[in-house]
C-alpha cells in the first residue's frame, strides 16, 4: 500500500501551558498564530481532497500538527475533530492522527479520540531519563509517558514516539538508554530531533550565558543513527530525523545541529558504513560489482559525492563496477564477482 496522503493543520503552540526551554513553536513550525476554526478545518480538507494525487489508493489521514491537541478543551477538541466527522463517514478519509504531551492522556481521552476516528497519536517524549527531563523544563515524567502509551495501545490507537537529541543534562548515554527503552513500548513509529537553539526560547538565553553547549552536527547525525540502528534492529520504523524545514525554521536557529536534509545526511552516513563493511570482506584483486538500489544512489554518494571520493581513497573501488538497480530493494548491499 503507497503512504498515506497526509493533510495538515497546524494548532502551533494551541493546549500546551508549558514552556520547555528549547520551544518556540511558532518558530519551529512556521504556522501564523490564532485560533483554528472548523470551518477552516473543513475548508482545507476538501480543497486538499480535490488536488491531484500520486496514488489515488493511497490513505487519507487528517493531521493535527503542532501543540498539544488533548491539552485544549474538550469543547474545542470536539469542535475540531467533529469539522472531519463528515469525511470520515464518507470514506473520503480514513483516519485522524494528532500530536500531544504524555501526561494530556488519560484512559477517558484515549477512548474519546478512539470514538472521533483518531488512529494515531504521536507523544513528545523527547526523553525517557527524568532527569533530563526536568532539565529541559518538560513538565512531565518517562512514568507519564509510559502510562500514556499504555492508555493509547489499549484504545486501538497507534503510537508514534518524538524523541529529540541534546537536550540539556542529555549524553550519548542517557540517549541511546531513552531510544532502547522506547524500544521496550513497542511503538508503531518514531521521530528524532535533534535539539536546537531557537531565538526567543528560554534556551536561546541560556546558550548566550554560555550555560549550554548544542551537539555539533557531525556528533548529532553520529547519534542518531546509532538511535536508527537501535529502532531498526526491533523493527520499529524512524519515519523522520530532523525537523521539516522552513524559512521562518532557518532565520530563527542561533545554534546546533540544523541541517535541511538532516535525515539523508544520517542515511548517507550509515549507508557508507554498510558499503564500506562490505567492500572490506572482498577478497583483493579480484574484480566485484556492486549493486545498490536506485533510489539509494544519493545516500551511497553523498553530499558533494564525498562518501564515494572516501571509498576510492580508501581503495575500496578498485575493481569494483557500481550498478544501480530500480528493483533491488532499498539499504541492501549485494556484492558479487564480476569479469571486469
Amino acid at each position: 500500500m503507497p503512504p498515506p496522503f497526509v493533510i495538515p493543520i497546524f494548532i502551533a503552540h494551541q493546549g500546551c501551558p508549558h514552556q520547555c526551554l528549547f520551544c518556540n513553536q511558532r518558530s519551529i513550525t512556521g504556522a501564523p498564530e490564532g485560533m483554528v476554526t472548523a470551518r477552516e478545518v473543513e475548508e482545507t480538507i476538501r480543497t486538499q481532497l480535490a488536488w491531484p494525487r500520486r496514488h489515488l489508493a493511497a490513505p487519507v489521514q487528517v493531521a493535527f500538527y503542532g501543540g498539544s491537541f488533548t491539552g485544549l478543551a474538550m469543547e474545542r477538541q470536539r469542535e475540531l475533530l467533529g469539522a472531519a466527522q463528515p469525511f470520515l463517514a464518507s470514506g473520503q478519509v480514513r483516519e485522524l492522527r494528532l500530536s500531544t504531551r504524555p501526561d494530556y492522556v488519560t484512559p477517558e481521552i484515549a477512548h474519546f479520540l478512539r470514538e472521533q476516528g483518531v488512529g494515531i497519536v504521536e507523544l513528545g517524549a523527547q526523553s525517557l531519563d527524568d532527569r533530563v527531563l526536568a532539565a529541559s523544563g518538560r513538565g512531565h515524567t518517562a512514568a507519564q509517558v509510559r502510562a500514556a502509551v499504555a492508555c493509547l495501545k489499549e484504545a486501538g490507537i497507534q503510537v508514534g514516539l518524538q524523541l529529540m537529541l541534546g537536550l540539556p543534562g542529555d549524553s550519548t548515554a542517557t540517549t541511546l538508554a531513552s531510544g532502547c527503552q522506547a524500544t521496550g513500548l513497542g511503538p508503531d513509529l518514531v521521530r528524532l530531533y535533534p535539539c536546537l537553539v531557537i531565538s526567543g526560547s528560554p534556551l536561546a538565553e541560556i546558550y548566550r550565558q554560555g550555560g549550554y553547549q548544542p551537539l555539533a552536527l557531525s556528533r548529532a547525525v553520529a547519534l542518531a543513527g546509532r538511535l536508527w540502528r537501535i529502532f531498526k534492529a526491533h523493527r520499529i520504523p524512524v519515519v523522520r530525523m530532523g525537523l521539516q524545514p522552513s524559512l521562518s525554521l532557518e532565520k530563527t536557529v542561533l545554534a546546533g545541529p540544523y541541517h535541511p536534509a538532516f535525515g539523508e545526511l544520517v542515511l548517507s552516513r550509515l549507508f557508507f558504513n554498510q558499503v564500506r563493511a562490505a567492500l572490506s570482506a572482498r577478497p583483493p584483486q579480484q574484480p566485484y560489482r556492486l549493486c545498490l538500489a536506485r533510489a539509494d544512489e544519493s545516500i551511497y554518494r553523498g553530499r558533494g559525492n564525498a562518501n564515494v571520493k572516501r571509498l576510492a581513497a580508501l581503495g575500496l573501488l578498485d575493481g569494483v563496477e557500481t550498478v544501480f538497480s530500480a528493483s533491488q530493494p532499498r539499504q541492501t548491499v549485494v556484492l558479487t564477482p564480476s569479469a571486469l
